[in-house]
């Protein structure tokens, strides 16, 4: 299955300093070229990069736009982390500029933890038996974990034990969960609409499985 199984993760650990970058404290300084990595303390902060010259500026990334109906309804706008996971931004921007996300199913929703979709081979129509064991017809995708933690509205992308078996499939936080920073790849945060995420169907049992689900009928990109 994709994403574990319940709440756990397989201990594979990502590393710090992948990216050289700065937190909200040094804003309007230079950088001295030296070789030093920042835990960002926010999002803001880490969505700041170095430009060339030492200069701190906003990055520009682009954002993920899912219309969600079911028990919600409603538009969610999700900033993509397209500085410290470029290969998993680029797959989710190329399926949903592809239309390949329009009718998948949240097909794994549990209450207190995080809301599942993006199964784009099993997670539409109405059989959604294998719904969370598919993925495109792309490869999958070499882990890309950062310093990003796991809080509440956070994006992750969905795997298998293997730290390098995301495809499509990605999650959304209902709430902090530490215990997966450092092993799932971090690939955006939601921005609007979180109340339309806290609204999803809820699935049975310990595994979140959906009868019934929410989905997102249309996913498009927006870029500034």
């Amino acid at each position: 299955k994709r994403f574990g199984g319940d709440n756990a993760a397989p201990a594979q650990h990502g590393t710090d300093g992948v990216f050289k970058r700065a937190s909200a404290g040094f804003m309007g300084k230079k950088w001295d070229g030296g070789d030093i990595a920042f835990r960002p303390e926010t999002w803001a902060a880490a969505m700041r990069v170095l430009k060339p010259g030492g200069h701190l500026a906003a990055f520009a990334a682009p954002k993920l736009v899912i219309e969600v109906a079911g028990e919600a309804n409603g538009t969610v706008i999700i900033d993509m982390a397209d500085h410290v996971a470029p290969g998993h931004v680029e797959r989710i921007v190329t399926l949903a500029e592809s239309g390949a996300y329009d009718g998948v199913a949240f097909h794994r929703v549990i209450e207190g933890f995080m809301a599942q979709t993006g199964d784009v081979e099993f997670g539409k129509g109405d059989d959604l038996r294998r719904a969370g064991m598919g993925g495109s017809d792309l490869p999958d995708l070499k882990a890309e974990f950062s310093n990003l933690v796991f809080d509440r509205g956070v994006v992750g992308m969905a795997r298998s034990s293997s730290p390098d078996s995301a495809n499509s499939q990605f999650f959304i936080m209902f709430a902090p969960a530490p215990h997966l920073n450092g092993q799932y790849t971090v690939v955006g945060r939601v921005v609007e609409g979180m109340e339309v995420i806290d609204a999803i169907r809820r699935g049975a049992g310990q595994g979140g499985t959906v009868s019934n689900p929410d989905r997102m009928v249309k996913v498009s990109v927006q870029r500034d």
